[in-house]
């Protein structure tokens, strides 16, 4: 389903205070040049920002401050004109906070979206409007399927290059959005724009009274974000047992850690995992406060009304609704290094605050995201490549599908012998790809 405008209509008054988003698009659609304008045409920049970018738009020929040099940090992004690493910037308006991440658009750098959006609560798909959809684009649509983004925008960017045409727009905006609900996206909200000009970024274009949607900075402002669908069942990661030990507090046995998912209230009954050990919970500290519940993703410490042992690494969960505990599993994940990774490869698994020793079993599939299919027997994943395979743990993992939680069916594998990240992993089915000759995979 395409929104122009619609769903913004629906969620004024009922946003979150932070918005994670990222922005993803082919080369030179102006992913930096929109997020600029959004720092620029907010005020959300510093006078020493800008007077840096407009110092080195000026030894660059340029007249006009190149807005894009806010988010291309690395010197060999200044010098190519492209954008290669992750970009993080933090801003604010009067209506909310945001953390954006500014991803790569060449295909090479396809980890780099990876990186940005795995935590994003929204994407921006920037389009050339010349152009249209482009394989890239397909490929940023597909990531953001994969990572379950809750939200995906599609800026029609350059609408001055295009006459400020409807037709331009609405042909674009259709073709995309077929395109995504394939992938399971349940809606795009499409925007034409200028970020150039600052058509319909912070300010509605006078280019374009065809359109009657909110502009981005307004719709990234009043979109309804939630960490996790309202359904999603407590989860409660162990960071840290705290036993001060001391003459106030004896007794005092508490769990702390970040609620990941769902809810904890006083009396609830939780398992411990993966012992399988249960209890209940017998109090809640909140900044040194006793509370009767807590949500996510607040950071508190739980205490249980039984002695048991429990250390980090172990996750807390409603007796009713808690994960499977295995320790062999299919996940889809995306490569993130230049060395190759190989069946019978020995790792180290993160799985929230948990690290156990594991192997790489199998590697089922790699997934092209350019037409969307699945490859069987791959022998090997590479840099970038998107794959499905098997996991197998030296110790139990309680670990949840992808689907159920973006934060519990999420893990890396790391190195053993330095400690790098090897691979971004989801637990679970991911969308349905289609294997080569278009039969279902």
């Amino acid at each position: 389903m395409m929104t122009l405008g619609t769903e913004h209509g629906s969620t004024a008054g009922h946003h979150s205070t932070l918005l994670r988003f990222a922005t993803a698009g082919s080369v030179d659609d102006g992913k930096s040049t929109l997020v600029g304008r959004m720092l620029h045409d907010s005020k959300s920049l510093l006078s020493d920002q800008l007077e840096a970018v407009e110092r080195a738009s000026r030894s660059r020929g340029q007249e006009t401050p190149d807005l894009a040099l806010l988010t291309d940090g690395l010197r060999a992004e200044r010098e190519q004109g492209i954008t290669i690493d992750v970009a993080y910037r933090y801003f604010a308006t009067a209506r909310r906070s945001f953390i954006l991440a500014d991803t790569p658009g060449h295909v090479q750098y396809t980890r780099n979206m990876v990186t940005g959006a795995s935590t994003a609560e929204l994407v921006i798909v920037l389009v050339d409007a010349r152009h249209g959809v482009v394989e890239q684009t397909r490929r940023h649509a597909a990531v953001a399927a994969l990572l379950r983004v809750p939200h995906v925008v599609l800026a029609v960017n350059k609408m001055d290059l295009a006459n400020h045409a409807e037709s331009v727009f609405a042909d674009i905006a259709d073709e995309f959005t077929a395109y995504a609900q394939e992938l399971g996206v349940p809606a795009v909200t499409a925007i034409p724009m200028s970020a150039l000009n600052g058509d319909n970024v912070v300010a509605p274009s006078a280019h374009m009274d065809w359109y009657g949607g909110p502009t981005m900075l307004e719709h990234l402002e009043t979109v309804r974000v939630t960490a996790e669908p309202a359904h999603a069942p407590a989860r409660f990661p162990v960071q840290y047992v705290i036993r001060p030990q001391t003459s106030e507090h004896p007794d005092y046995r508490g769990y702390a850690g970040l609620v990941a998912s769902g809810s904890l209230h006083v009396g609830q009954n939780v398992v411990v995992l993966p012992s399988g050990r249960r209890s209940s919970i017998g109090a809640i500290d909140l900044l040194g406060e006793r509370v009767e519940s807590a949500r996510a993703p607040q950071s508190v410490t739980v205490l249980l009304a039984d002695d048991l042992d429990v250390s980090r690494g172990d996750l807390i969960a409603p007796v009713s609704s808690a994960p499977a505990v295995t320790q062999e599993f299919e996940a889809t994940v995306c490569h993130l290094v230049d060395q190759p990774l190989v069946p019978g490869r020995k790792v180290l698994l993160k799985h929230t605050t948990r690290t156990v020793q594991a192997v790489v079993r199998e590697i089922e599939s790699r997934v092209t995201l350019d037409p969307l299919s699945r490859h069987p027997a791959p022998g090997r994943l590479v840099a970038n490549d998107i794959g499905r395979i098997r996991v197998r743990t030296a110790e139990p993992v309680a670990l949840d599908p992808y689907v159920v939680s973006r934060r519990t069916g999420s893990f890396l594998l790391i190195d053993p012998a330095d400690g790098a990240t090897l691979t971004a992993g989801m637990a679970g089915e991911s969308f349905v790809a289609r294997a080569p000759g278009g039969s279902g995979a």
